[in-house]
């Protein structure tokens, strides 16, 4: 029976491990943590419990058919809750909007601001759905040679791609009120970019919440990887916590195992799940490697880092929202702190979960678990974390008394974890601080990124953000499908590339009925 390894139970290396294991095929997965989930697992402490990583969970149809290839359903393990509105943009000049399911309601926020930008939302729409159709088949294959980016899905594709505009320009031609805009391409935080520098496909972020819904995992995010855990399980897999990879062991340009407290696990596959650049800099020796050796990799486009903030409060704040992000006064200039000037910004942009107005589960009676994000640059950046993290905390502290309206909040902290981005290479191994992995520009996609079946050594495969076709809890599951495939398709079992059957009927879909 062929044998897989593999490093790391984060979302990919799960979803890679359920469909193997489906198909009969011995699958263990070594986590160095004592839980799950990696990035998308949780903290717990005193009564609260915290997100690490993603809060908002987005076409959901990629997990259900992950699960329903296995023959179960995701709703039987996870409860799903639609929000509504889907978050609060509280923009510095006191004006604010409120993305929704419901179109009538978007356009009316829209129009509170802007009335003239209101007819907008509608062109964008319709332009938008005929771009993820386009999109969605090309994310969900393997592009391993050039020859595979010659199919149909990648013809169609070109005629909407726009390269030569960003992702600002794009949105420029819906709407002309720049804090519409900020509304619809803060999401390329999801990527790590600026939407001044992001390319203009990624105006589907948003179309995508606007599709098919933000939702709420009741007992947090987290749930869907201990769900996804005990389905594989279910199918025979094993999962060892606690163990940590050293090394993958390389015979020549052939990976052959895993060394685990100095012992060699043979393994037939290794499908890799650790952050990509951290994984290639610290489990395969420096002189082994050549296309992504120390130096190349240091002269990769990474993504911004981000600081974060999770706190317990003894006060409910029912006036926040359970998703909100607040935006900087001069937006433009904070991303060039990030991205550019490599500096911390005394004005940035932040996002605050608060979600125990949705589930209290997360925090006792009446109390609040408050999950601070701030995009920052990564650890490319001058910026001296040891010196610097007191300071942007009690700065944080203060813009959250000051915007989000938490009076007092020194006050109220009975709970209190700081992750900086030192913290998210040194503890959580995220190579750079880069905590959405590699950028996402167009020389860093597709072919263009680490692939799926890797290129610098046999019997290596890649799941996860560092792989095609990217970041982002839904594109991370799609790389384990496509991972999963490719190992399928090696030990001749059966797979498949092609869910434009499914993709047509979710197109068809407003809405998944029995979530509302």
């Amino acid at each position: 029976m062929t044998e897989v390894g593999i490093v790391g139970a984060g979302p990919g290396g799960l979803a890679a491990g359920i469909l193997l294991a489906n198909k009969g095929i011995d699958v263990t997965i070594h986590e160095r943590m004592d839980r799950v989930g990696g990035r998308n697992s949780y903290l717990e402490k005193g009564g609260y419990k915290f997100d690490i990583g993603p809060t908002f969970f987005m076409m959901p149809f990629i997990l259900e058919e992950i699960f329903a290839a296995a023959g179960r359903n995701l709703h039987d393990y996870v409860e799903l809750e639609m929000m509504d509105p889907y978050y609060k943009l509280w923009f510095a000049d006191g004006n604010s909007m409120e993305p929704s399911f419901h179109r009538d309601k978007v356009k009316e926020s829209i129009a509170e601001m802007n009335p003239e930008d209101a007819a907008g939302y509608d062109r964008y729409m319709q332009d938008n759905e005929k771009k993820m159709r386009y999109t969605l088949p090309v994310l969900q294959r393997p592009y391993n040679s050039f020859g595979d980016l010659l199919n149909k899905d990648i013809f169609r594709l070109i005629k909407v791609l726009n390269p030569q505009r960003s992702l600002w320009d794009d949105l420029g031609r819906y709407f002309d009120d720049d804090r519409i805009k900020v509304g619809f391409t803060f999401q390329s935080k999801y990527l790590g970019m600026s939407p001044f520098n992001c390319p203009s496909m990624f105006s589907i972020l948003p179309y995508t919440e606007y599709k098919w819904g933000v939702y709420h995992v009741m007992g947090g995010l987290n749930q869907l990887s201990a769900a996804m855990a005990d389905l594989f399980k279910e199918l025979g897999g094993r999962i060892i916590l606690e163990s940590e990879v050293e090394e993958i062991k390389i015979d020549g340009q052939k990976a052959t195992g895993l060394i685990i407290d100095d012992e060699l696990h043979k393994y037939d596959e290794i499908v890799l799940n650790a952050d990509f650049s951290w994984a290639m800099q610290n489990l395969i020796p420096n002189e082994k490697r050549r296309k992504y050796s120390d130096s190349r990799l240091d002269k990769k486009n990474y993504s911004c880092s981000t600081f974060m903030l999770y706190l317990g409060l003894d006060e409910s704040y029912d006036h926040l929202k359970h998703h909100n992000v607040f935006i900087a006064e001069d937006y433009e200039k904070n991303f060039l702190e990030i991205e550019s000037d490599k500096v911390l910004s005394n004005d940035p942009s932040f996002y605050l979960q608060n979600p125990t107005v949705t589930d209290q589960s997360l925090a006792p009676q009446g109390h609040s678990a408050i999950y601070l994000l701030v995009p920052t640059a990564n650890l490319k950046s001058k910026i001296d974390w040891s010196q610097e993290a007191e300071s942007f905390k009690e700065q944080m502290l203060d813009l959250l008394e000051k915007r989000a309206g938490i009076t007092e909040i020194r006050n109220h902290i009975k709970v209190e974890k700081m992750i900086t981005p030192e913290d998210w290479n040194s503890q959580m191994n995220v190579g750079f601080g880069a905590t959405f992995n590699l950028g996402h520009n167009l020389r860093q996609m597709l072919i263009f990124r680490p692939h799926n079946d890797f290129e610098e050594f046999e019997n290596i495969w890649l799941v996860g953000g560092g792989t095609n076709p990217g970041s982002g809890l839904p594109t991370i599951y799609e790389s384990g499908r496509i991972t999963a495939n490719l190992v399928a398709k090696k030990h001749g079992l059966s797979y498949s590339f092609d869910h434009l059957d499914t993709l047509e009927q979710k197109f068809k879909e407003d809405v998944y009925q029995h979530l509302v």
